[in-house]
């Protein structure tokens, strides 16, 4: 019992690496942490004082814990439950399976990626694809919101910008919680974006199970204050044109809202662009008999049209797309809608004033005002457009929207509306006469649509 043991060198050296180790996570890890939480917390508090939408505390929950406040709520066990009950599978089986969903759709919000890497990549791209403009905004009203009610940016979808778009502007004003769907759940995209605070959803999944897990989400974040940006019409517009209001989340909001806590607001957000990148990849979109879109998109035409983009904006050999623009409308209570709603379904009435304010706030692009100018219309001469073209808008103007006009010169508006159009061979000029182009009436519609909705519109 008293002999000597040898042991190789290396072994000793695994040992002793072994033995810090556990010493660094049982004695200094905790410390660590500790030290790191304190600085997160503080550089939000820092964050806090310029932003107007604060960064409540429920974002900063650890994710373990969230999930684990989440596999555990009450809704969430009784579901399970039910869900034991109706297929006989294993309890066991069934609470790892809500495991998995709380873990999938529940974020991991990191201050510093959100607003050092996230927004300020955002922007760069936006900036560098577009010009980037501010269109309508209702000041008063949003100046006017509850500093404690939970914001809820509701906002047409047009292209995967927008995610990057409304992230760059509303960068100065909160930390925004994006509803973002399967696409995005490719990894490291799933984590850069879980990293900002995004959660995704399986939009068209038809398991309770799953959907109270998701429910119950939206709901605790709604109720901890989280500014949140969701998408009515569920997935990209095919046509261009405003679609209606898919209601899945906005109805978990309203069956989870407490009219004696605190309330909600909805901002209404409106985004055009004079050229949409994925437009011809939207048209050709075809369905399958369960009504989901197929996209046939090329990863190795996607990646060179990416790289070739920014190539060329480095060398000045490729121009940006035209204009970009948000507008934000005025703020709805949901308060103030429930003590008002009265005799009809309370979600369906929500979701309709919604997408009728989202609407009124898409604003006028040159692209989309000289689109619906030539749509279905004989040649027409440079003159001729600028004619039909004041007409239209000065229409839809007095009926409320929202003219963007580059460096407030109609004529250069037209011109640029023509220049995107005949660039891409949508339009082709004849001895001094514009007409669709062949085989293009369906790209031409496509961008008229993204105005086809406003009042004043000869359609609507």
């Amino acid at each position: 019992m008293t002999g000597v043991i040898e042991l190789p060198y290396w072994v000793a050296l695994l040992g002793g690496i072994a033995a810090a180790i556990a010493i660094l996570d049982r004695v200094l890890g905790p410390s660590f942490k500790w030290l790191m939480r304190k600085r997160l917390h503080k550089a939000v508090d820092q964050m806090n004082d310029r932003l107007s939408l604060r960064i409540q505390p429920f974002k900063l929950i650890q994710r373990k814990e969230l999930v684990d406040r989440l596999v555990y709520d009450p809704e969430v066990v009784t579901a399970a439950d039910q869900h034991v009950h109706e297929t006989g599978m294993p309890h066991d089986l069934v609470m790892k399976q809500v495991r998995t969903y709380a873990r999938e759709i529940v974020p991991s919000f990191s201050a510093h990626m959100y607003f050092l890497i996230g927004a300020k990549v955002s922007k760069w791209i936006s900036r560098m694809l577009y010009r980037v403009r501010l269109g309508a905004m209702d000041e008063k009203g949003l100046a006017a919101v509850d500093g404690d009610a939970t914001v809820v940016f509701v906002m047409n979808h047009k292209s995967n910008i927008d995610y990057l778009l409304v992230t760059y502007l509303a960068s100065t004003s909160s930390a925004l919680s994006y509803a973002v769907g399967e696409w995005a759940q490719v990894w490291p995209l799933n984590q850069v974006i879980r990293a900002m605070g995004a959660y995704f959803i399986r939009r068209r999944s038809r398991d309770e199970l799953y959907r109270t897990v998701l429910r119950r989400y939206v709901q605790l974040a709604t109720e901890g204050g989280v500014a949140q940006a969701i998408f009515p019409e569920g997935g990209l517009s095919r046509s261009g044109a405003l679609g209606p209001p898919k209601l899945g989340l906005i109805s978990y909001i309203h069956s989870g809202f407490d009219p004696n806590g605190r309330d909600v607001v909805f901002v209404p957000v409106g985004l055009n662009y004079d050229r949409v990148l994925e437009d011809r990849i939207l048209m050709r979109a075809d369905s399958s008999k369960d009504g989901k879109a197929r996209f046939k998109v090329s990863i190795l035409t996607s990646v060179g049209f990416v790289f070739g983009v920014i190539w060329g904006r480095i060398t000045g050999s490729v121009n940006r797309f035209g204009y970009a623009c948000v507008s934000f409308g005025a703020p709805l209570s949901l308060k103030e809608f429930l003590s008002e709603a009265r005799g009809e379904d309370e979600v369906e009435a929500l979701g309709r004033e919604l997408a009728r304010r989202i609407g009124v706030v898409v604003p006028i692009l040159p692209t989309s005002l000289i689109a619906t100018v030539l749509q279905g219309s004989d040649p027409r001469t440079l003159d001729e457009i600028k004619a039909s073209a004041s007409e239209l808008a000065d229409e839809l103007v007095q009926a409320g929207g929202h003219h963007h006009v580059p460096r407030s010169d109609f004529d250069y508006a037209v011109e640029v509306g023509l220049r995107m159009l005949t660039r891409r061979y949508i339009v082709v000029e004849t001895n001094g006469r514009y007409v669709v182009a062949e085989g293009e009436d369906n790209t031409l519609a496509f961008y008229a649509n993204s105005i086809a909705h406003l009042p004043g519109h000869p359609t609507t």
